[in-house]
């Protein structure tokens, strides 16, 4: 029997997002409301309980990339897990934390710490400032975590390798740059 490549079509566009869903966890951050989270404002919590807290670290880790790294377009949206279900929901294995393009941030129950949250949003501002891809594929490791251990003050030291060195070469890279070249230098990297 064969069938219509009409129906083939449209079953397989209908399957592709709830595979993607099902399958790609950071793709949860455009739609947490989906997994039983309560948004308001830009941050969306699984536990209404710790929701100031969540709203005060987000606003805290936004105007401090703000005034010490650089403006942000647009807030992005951050999700807060409180609870190891809602990390799990969420994609989280080792990752404490991680940027969705421009979209949004995720925040596991063991990263609600203002340095880890800054460290998403500089992510998030060079998604911004470069564009996803060419932060993400075009631009070396060493500065784009570099920059986000760097410059979003994580005061672990050292770092496990080859963090630690990343954030060395960046620091060196920088104090050659400086603040006010650092955009015009990172298109040149």
């Amino acid at each position: 029997m064969h069938l219509p490549k009409r129906l083939v079509v449209g079953a397989l566009l209908l399957a592709a997002p709830i595979a993607a869903w099902a399958l790609v966890k950071p793709l949860r951050v455009l739609a947490p409301q989906l997994e039983g989270l309560a948004c308001d404002e830009w941050v969306c919590i699984d536990d209404a309980s710790r929701r100031a807290e969540a709203k005060r670290l987000y606003r805290d880790a936004l105007n401090a990339v703000q005034a010490s790294v650089g403006e942000l377009h647009s807030a992005p949206r951050a999700v807060f897990c409180a609870t190891a279900a809602c990390s799990a929901k969420f994609g989280f294995a080792e990752a404490l934390a991680y940027d969705v393009g421009t979209f949004g941030i995720a925040i596991s129950h063991r990263a609600w710490r203002p340095y880890l949250i800054r460290h998403e949003l500089i992510h998030h501002l060079q998604n911004e400032r470069l564009g996803w891809l060419r932060a993400r594929l075009l631009k070396p490791e060493w500065w784009r975590e570099g920059m986000a251990y760097s410059l979003s003050r994580d005061p672990r030291r050292p770092l496990p390798q080859p963090l630690e060195g990343y954030r060395a070469q960046f620091e060196a890279w920088f104090r050659q740059v400086g603040l006010d070249g650092l955009w015009v230098a990172a298109e040149h990297l």
